[in-house]
């Protein structure tokens, strides 16, 4: 049939023609071509693309960022003539078609432009590749450990795709679910040919083989019992659903309209009979899509690099059933029968579960299993949950009006199903509650407006006395017309996450039911692999997916720690850590700074005046002992205060010390807060970081009153270096033995973006970026952080310019004013980048790299023409599920304290990209749980690292962490810019904070400007 376009009518009726080229047998001849070497995978190019010239940032197969023979300089070249791009080849570099993009001018310092094809710098994904994996570490001592993923068998069959389209459109996956369930219940047997097939929820719909017609209608009813107010019905669930290449096409239209009937009376008393009627016609498909073939040959390990297709069609076929047996949230799957829930307080349990995902690695597909735990709501009677979530009896006494704000808060948007009918229940979503009680709640019953009371209405209708009326009525369905449920005839319907933020002590009950034991988790794991039964799983064997039961067994290595320099006045000047973590004992701050004006101020009523004193002696006696020189002495009497006048103290301690002090400024600010302090916290720290320029140091009453000297030395470590001190640093560096880092002037950034919790709907995201400015030490980080729009992960002020109406354009930004800062205090500009970027998802690898890097690019070239020192950029990634266990949990010596893996495990080979640059390192010594070691990505490389140069620099940092005496599990300048971007969460005005809708109309506002003696330390640890 051929492709045309359809007239709009009320049907939306179209037709997709399945696409005939690029067979299975012709995919499969290219991709033997060039396994042996005779030509490279088929590629398709538009003839008349435009191209910039080749990137000349290529070589020792690595993509872009290897080196070249004939390659000189790294800067990046001026230019006089505009760059073009016409005529210019397609590039191949190690059998992959690399196709340059339409290349940019930028704008430099002395007015010329630069081409980003003379940087070798893409300018879109299209001409991106990631750098290849430059070999496998040698250094540190072999190993072997296990790792969650289970390693899987692919199918020799046929994948088919097709294309499905109901119309009217239904937003609900689960009611899309249900419609295909429906029609391979009905037509598996006859008209599908027997074929089982696997479905999104969405668009695509796969099967093993092709379907047995050319041209088929279906009518489905669907008939459903259950309200399913705003089209939503049973658990949450967002699985993705990407657009995929087209093998079939399988189009549906509506005969009918969705009817959803309603009651006359605005508490429903009718049952609702949901009709989706959908006629589902497809055209025979062809062999599978070129794209499809070769992500599966990619995954068979004979093609160098694949489409995510075949991966997520894989995942959905493995998703099938366990969508039908738990409850989906993301990529995990919960149900109480997995373990039994425990309670978390005001209403909340824990459900246990387990995550899957499949991925490509060096030895195939693996599916990756790990377990998993969420805070759900009680299937409770709603009665019983409010009780629950005011924390007092409500049967006998009226709601507040505080009260029913927090009642409102809780239940809105919950599912309930109703207990007055017998056995019909009915399921409706909370929009609110009634601000009058039962008892004076009226409603029309005809178009005359006769009215009757709620109470009448249940007991006429349904011989049901409502006894508490002193209660609020639940509003529920469309806010635009009441419907009225009395709190006592509703329940929660089981099976809804808990979306909104967590209270301190249910985060904490929740983490206990996370923190398993290494051997514990193992075994966990492997029963939920064996209870999955992916071996009898119906739709695994359709598409002949077979799943091992077995832990992966994975080489590894355990690098060895670095040795730590202190300084020659203490009885011990360096040291060498023991299993991640060493002490100071006998050992002084290689640079120990000086705090001669200090005061008090005391927010804790708890602690007396002799208390503070006395901890405030012990605090500065620790100092004196670590290398620090400490003024016993505060410039003023300890000064006590009320947490509600947290402003107006610290001002009157800022200005009574500075007229003591006669305009000069103070070194510190101690602060004594209760346990519990609310805002208090962060309104200091705003308040003394953007206002009056105080470097603070904040103190736990419990701390106080305990005195432990480990504490002690914690909290003198951090004063160190919030005067602008180094607490220790690598011997490597001041010997300048780190390879790639000691032979010329670098700096180390590091970069995170952290994003408002769930329910903030339009507070800003916070991005924070620090970068080393001591150099060869590299210990010392500046930060630096910004204010963007809600949840935006690109970070939009690496550089920006503006106009300015005397100097023009003026050129700034995060990523240049750090390198400025570098200048000054080292003498010596940066000839070389690492930029470690936290925080960002597979899937906007590409997106980041573009922007940031080019973000980085222009802010050196508006430094300095010419300017262009070489870049690394690094993601660092926390937020995923593989686990490494060691292979015998009864050898202690393969083992730290708590069971788990030695600290500097790492892993670069068989559950690793097939290709890319990455590795897993488990940096730090596990205290409580399984370690969760850190997956570093290199996405730019023109530095040339080698893999045991990058693992052992990245190890090496993680020793470097200032705060404690302990190796930590991400490399530390993530971990500062972390700090520094939740620090400035507390800089935001309180609007802003709570998420109201004028912040995000008025856009986003900047954050208060942190004060310069403030900016050069690092105020955030």
């Amino acid at each position: 049939m051929p492709i045309r376009q359809m007239k709009e009518t009320s049907e939306q009726h179209f037709v997709i023609k399945p696409q005939l080229q690029n067979s299975m047998n012709s995919a499969s001849k290219s991709s033997k071509t060039a396994q042996n070497g005779k030509g490279p995978p088929p590629v398709q190019e538009s003839q008349n693309k435009q191209t910039s010239p080749p990137s000349r940032n290529r070589g020792r197969r690595r993509g872009w960022g290897g080196r070249k023979s004939d390659q000189g300089d790294a800067f990046m070249r001026p230019s006089s003539r505009p760059c073009t791009v016409a005529d210019k080849p397609i590039v191949r570099e190690n059998g992959r078609a690399i196709v340059p993009a339409l290349s940019t001018n930028v704008s430099v310092g002395n007015g010329g432009s630069l081409c980003e094809s003379d940087m070798g710098y893409p300018s879109s994904s299209k001409s991106l590749t990631f750098p290849l994996r430059p070999g496998f570490g040698q250094i540190g001592t072999k190993c072997i450990v296990k790792a969650n993923h289970f390693f899987a068998d692919l199918p020799d069959k046929d994948l088919n795709h097709y294309d499905v389209t109901i119309t009217p459109e239904v937003t609900s996956k689960v009611v899309n679910r249900a419609i295909m369930a429906e029609l391979v219940k009905l037509y598996k047997e006859s008209e599908l040919g027997m074929r089982l097939p696997a479905y999104d929820g969405r668009k695509g719909l796969y099967t093993a083989g092709e379907l047995p017609f050319a041209w088929k209608e279906f009518t489905i009813k669907l008939i459903d019992d259950e309200d399913t107010v705003n089209g939503e019905k049973g658990c949450i669930s967002t699985v993705s659903s990407d657009q995929f290449g087209l093998s079939g096409a399988l189009s549906a239209k509506e005969q009918e309209q969705l009817n959803w009937s309603a009651a006359q009376s605005s508490l429903a008393a009718d049952e609702p009979l949901q009709r989706i009627k959908s006629e589902l016609e497809a055209g025979r498909p062809a062999a599978p899509h070129y794209e499809l073939v070769h992500g599966i040959l990619f995954y068979k390990g004979r093609f160098a690099d694949g489409p995510r297709d075949a991966l997520q069609i894989l995942d959905i076929v493995l998703r099938e059933l366990s969508m039908k047996r738990f409850c989906p949230v993301g990529r995990s799957f919960f149900s109480p029968d997995i373990r039994r829930p425990q309670k978390l307080g005001d209403g909340l349990e824990a459900w246990c579960g387990f995550y899957q995902s499949i991925r490509p690695t060096q030895m195939g597909l693996s599916l990756n299993i790990d377990m998993a735990s969420a805070a759900f709501i009680e299937a409770l009677p709603v009665i019983e949950y409010v009780a629950q979530l005011l924390g007092k009896d409500v049967l006998s006494r009226t709601l507040s009006d505080s009260d029913r704000v927090k009642v409102k808060k809780g239940l809105r948007g919950v599912k309930v199903e109703v207990t007055h009918r017998g056995d019909v229940r009915r399921k409706y979503r909370v929009s609110g509650i009634t601000t009058q009680p039962t008892r004076e709640l009226v409603f029309p019953v005809d178009d005359n407006s006769t009215m009757k009371s709620v109470v009448e209405y249940f007991q006429e209708m349904y011989g049901f006395t409502i006894q508490y009326t002193h209660l609020p009525c639940l509003q529920v369905g469309n806010q635009k017309k009441a419907n009225y449920l009395p709190m006592e005839a509703c329940k929660i319907v089981e099976g809804q996450r808990y979306t909104k933020r967590l209270s301190e002590k249910q985060i904490t009950s929740l983490l206990k039911v996370t923190c398993q034991r290494p051997r514990d988790r193992e075994n966990d794991i492997l029963q939920t692999v064996q209870h999955n039964g992916y071996d009898q799983d119906p739709y695994a064997k359709e598409f002949g997916i077979r799943i091992s039961e077995k832990l992966a067994t994975v080489e590894a290595r355990v690098l060895p720690a670095p040795w730590l320099k202190y300084h020659e006045s203490g009885k011990e000047k360096d040291c060498l850590p023991q299993v991640g973590q060493w002490n100071m004992m006998n050992k002084k701050m290689i640079n120990g700074m000086t705090v001669s004006r200090w005061a008090c101020v005391n927010f804790s009523r708890s602690v007396q005046d002799s208390v503070a004193r006395g901890f405030c002696n012990e605090l500065a006696q620790m100092c004196q002992v670590s290398g620090m020189e400490f003024s016993p002495e505060p410039v003023i009497p300890f000064y006590n205060a009320r947490p509600d006048q947290v402003e107006k103290a610290l001002k009157h301690v800022y200005h009574a010390c500075m007229n003591k002090l006669k305009g000069k400024e103070l070194d510190l600010l101690l602060a004594i807060l209760p346990d519990n302090n609310g805002s208090l916290y962060g309104d200091l720290k705003r308040i003394c970081e953007t206002d009056l320029g105080l470097i603070s140091q904040c103190c736990l009453t419990k701390h106080v009153f305990k005195m432990n000297k480990q504490y002690l030395a914690n909290v003198s470590l951090k004063i160190n270096v919030k005067m602008g001190g180094r607490n220790t640093v690598l011997l490597d560096a001041i010997s300048c033995r780190i390879p790639l880092v000691s032979d010329i002037p670098t700096i180390i950034f590091g970069a995170d973006v952290t994003h408002p919790e769930n329910g903030e709907e339009s507070s800003p995201s916070i991005a924070a970026v620090v970068a080393s400015q001591d150099w060869p030490e590299v210990t010392k980080y500046a930060g630096l952080v910004c204010a963007q729009a809600h949840r935006q992960e690109l970070i939009q002020d690496l550089y920006k310019t503006w106009q300015d109406p005397i100097r023009g354009t003026v050129s700034g930004g995060m990523v240049r004013d750090l390198l400025v800062s570098f200048r000054k205090a080292t003498g010596q500009k940066p000839q070389r980048i690492i930029f470690y970027r936290d925080g960002v998802s597979e899937g906007q690898f590409y997106q980041v790299l573009l922007f940031e890097l080019d973000a980085i690019r222009k802010a050196c070239a508006s430094l300095e023409p010419n300017y262009q020192p070489p870049v690394t950029f690094i993601i660092v990634q926390k937020r995923h599920h593989t686990r490494l266990f060691a292979n015998n949990h009864r050898d202690k010596s393969s083992t730290d304290r708590s069971g788990n893996i030695l600290p500097g495990t790492v892993v670069d080979s068989k559950i690793c990209h097939p290709t890319e640059f990455d590795f897993y390192l488990c940096s730090h010594a596990g205290i409580q749980g399984t370690s969760r070691p850190a997956h570093y990505h290199v996405l730019w490389d023109e530095n040339n690292f080698t893999a045991d140069g990058i693992q052992m620099l990245t190890n090496n940092l993680c020793y470097t962490y200032a705060r404690c005496t302990r190796s930590v599990s991400v490399v530390p300048p993530a971990y500062y810019a972390h700090l520094a971007a939740f620090r400035a969460r507390f800089y935001m005005e309180p609007d802003l904070q709570e998420g109201s809708r004028v912040a995000g109309e008025l856009g986003v506002r900047p954050l208060p400007a942190l004060k310069e003696n403030v900016k050069r330390v690092m105020f955030y640890c």
